[in-house]
């Protein structure tokens, strides 16, 4: 049976999980995560709610849900919008999407119940201080009505839980064979962190510390192990690798998930080149996944699978060439991440998932037929389809998603990617976002850890 859980880092775990189920999947899918949240209104990175994200995707099943389960659309991210706010935003900035639409009326609407709740609470509160002065009543029947709204949230929300715990118990009594085989899993699981914890102990550490409830240490112990992955080979630039790295980390879920995947992978390595902007002095010449020759001085990055190596030229990356760098690292590092999360040569997908791979074949298809028909598209996206073999292609494609929005950033970014490269983006968002954050979580554990023993953090 779900428990409710309290603010830990196996509720951030949680958070984890469904932030991921919004970008891949309906919330029946992920509603017994859901019913292990304490508070529905949980903060994520930037101060924003399930709510914000949900909206923001044009989810409007999972909006529906959250909404029904108190979720609070007037709670502010750090860029001061709430949920109506930016629903609006979404569906002004795409007109012909109806599940942003419905998103729009579906806010709309439980803003404006709360607005008839609060007028008739004020209503109330008038008739009964008639003998006060308005004056001095005002500022008391704010903060009344204020703390009445706030009541009939937590009552709501309250009342979620009890039915949700009410409903896990029937199951459970209903459903025995369920009921032993989550026993049978927690069990599994429980061996398997048993083991995992002594063979930790016997190569030194002492224990394994549970993945941070807290974002940004997250964000610092991510950051931190792609440091300690790095190797600057020419110039100094320690803290302007930082700084690519953090903004990969907080600019979308799309490069996040590179960043915290490849963070827990002991295999990466990545040579940069502070004093130019080609990887020639590193690596003169390479061969492409399509086995085409290339000269490093023609290269601003290049991800070599076979030493599992990522190269940059990273020459004046706070300059000019600032939104360039950090968009041919997020390509590279993009490319790796694939390769060794799918071990499948780089496609996005795993070896005899024919169902993906005939997904993926559809958009290069929908790509080339637009490029025949002499439609503008990306250079990011001329230069995957102008490579010679079939799985190159796909690769360069896929990684051609983060690298723009790595360029223009996480809104200009997606709305070039939603107008024009709608089912690119999908897939993106559905197959690979979702794995590699999945097969993140082990690798998080030990970087935290690592974290702990560098800064000497309980």
């Amino acid at each position: 049976m779900a428990s409710n859980i309290s603010t830990s880092g196996a509720e951030q775990f949680v958070v984890e999980r469904l932030i991921s189920g919004l970008l891949t999947g309906s919330f029946l899918q992920h509603k017994e995560l859901l019913d292990m949240l304490e508070d529905v209104d949980v903060r994520h990175a930037r101060q924003r709610t399930l709510l914000h994200i949900g909206v923001g995707l044009g989810k409007a099943d999972w909006v529906e849900e959250l909404l029904a389960r108190g979720a609070d659309a007037d709670i502010t991210d750090d860029s001061q919008q709430n949920a109506l706010s930016s629903a609006e935003k979404m569906v002004q900035q795409f007109p012909e999407d109806i599940d942003r639409k419905k998103v729009l009326n579906l806010v709309t609407l439980v803003h404006r119940r709360d607005q008839v709740i609060l007028r008739r609470l004020e209503a109330s509160s008038s008739r009964s201080t008639d003998h006060v002065t308005p004056a001095a009543s005002r500022e008391c029947d704010i903060a009344s009505l204020k703390s009445s709204v706030d009541s009939l949230r937590r009552e709501m929300k309250s009342l979620v839980r009890q039915l949700s715990s009410s409903l896990e118990e029937l199951k459970s009594q209903v459903c025995g064979r369920d009921a032993l085989l989550r026993c049978l899993e927690e069990a599994v699981t429980s061996t398997v962190e048993d083991v995992t914890s002594i063979k930790c102990g016997l190569i030194g550490e002492a224990s394994l510390s549970q993945p941070t409830s807290d974002p940004a240490r997250a964000r610092q112990e991510c950051v931190y192990a792609m440091m300690r992955k790095t190797r600057i080979v020419y110039g100094t630039g320690v803290d302007e690798m930082r700084k690519i790295y953090d903004r990969l980390y907080d600019e979308d879920e799309c490069t996040a998930c590179i960043i915290k995947f490849l963070s827990g992978d002991d295999r990466v390595k990545v040579m940069v080149d502070f004093e130019s902007i080609n990887i020639g002095r590193m690596k003169e010449k390479f061969v492409d996944l399509d086995g085409t020759q290339w000269n490093g001085s023609s290269r601003s990055s290049f991800c070599e699978f076979e030493s599992e190596t990522v190269y940059l030229g990273a020459n004046d990356s706070c300059g000019k060439r600032e939104k360039l760098v950090r968009s041919s690292l997020a390509w590279a590092l993009s490319q790796l991440s694939l390769r060794l999360v799918f071990d499948n040569k780089g496609r996005p997908y795993s070896k005899g998932d024919v169902e993906r791979e005939r997904e993926w074949m559809g958009a290069l298809e929908e790509l080339e037929e637009r490029r025949k028909r002499g439609e503008e598209l990306d250079w990011r996206i001329h230069y995957a389809l102008n490579r010679k073999t079939l799985e190159a292609k796909v690769c360069w494609l896929v990684a051609a998603v983060p690298s723009i929005i790595a360029y223009h950033g996480s809104t200009e970014g997606r709305t070039i990617l939603q107008n024009n490269y709608h089912l690119l983006l999908s897939l993106y968002s559905n197959n690979v976002i979702g794995t590699l954050l999945a097969s993140a979580k082990v690798g998080l554990i030990s970087i935290s850890h690592a974290f702990s023993l560098h800064h000497g953090v309980n």
